[in-house]
């Protein structure tokens, strides 16, 4: 990431807004098992009580973690029409002279076949390309070709 709020992909949002959810639901969970300040009980249950202190602080930070990507793709606005970046979705000819249409994002969704990350090799030579320009990235199996046939949004 460049520091400047960047666009998001729409499975990448969708995928935040879930974990979003998730954690507010469990966050809620373990708030209402704390108990008042006031109360004293054994060591094991000040320890308890702690932990579960603990678990909402990791929880918040997490929440607020999200929610501030969120409102900086917000602020970021769609991704750009011209030129690959994060949010993007990129149509590649290989040269092998398959093609495959991907989103370019952040963080891959586990088991989802088209996102590919900005710090990947393929993403990282895709970025700030356009329709048209050809890329090398490395694979396991040595250099590899792209060419970059259609960009749109995410």
């Amino acid at each position: 990431m460049t520091g400047q709020p960047e666009p998001i992909s729409d499975t990448a949002r969708r995928a935040l807004e879930q974990e979003l959810d998730g954690l507010r639901e469990e966050r809620a969970k373990v708030a209402s098992t704390l108990r008042d300040v006031d109360y004293e009980g054994d060591r094991a249950d000040q320890a308890d009580e702690l932990e579960r202190s603990n678990d909402l602080g990791h929880l918040d930070a997490r929440i607020s973690e999200i929610m501030l990507r969120l409102r900086q793709a917000d602020e970021a606005g769609p991704p750009s029409g011209d030129v690959v970046g994060v949010g993007s979705t990129v149509t590649v000819r290989f040269s092998d002279g398959t093609s495959q249409t991907m989103q370019i994002g952040e963080v891959a969704e586990p088991l989802d076949r088209t996102e590919v990350t900005e710090d990947s090799p393929l993403g990282r030579a895709l970025l700030g390309r356009g329709v048209g320009d050809s890329v090398a990235y490395q694979t396991p199996d040595g250099q590899a070709r792209a060419t970059v046939v259609s960009l749109g949004k995410g």
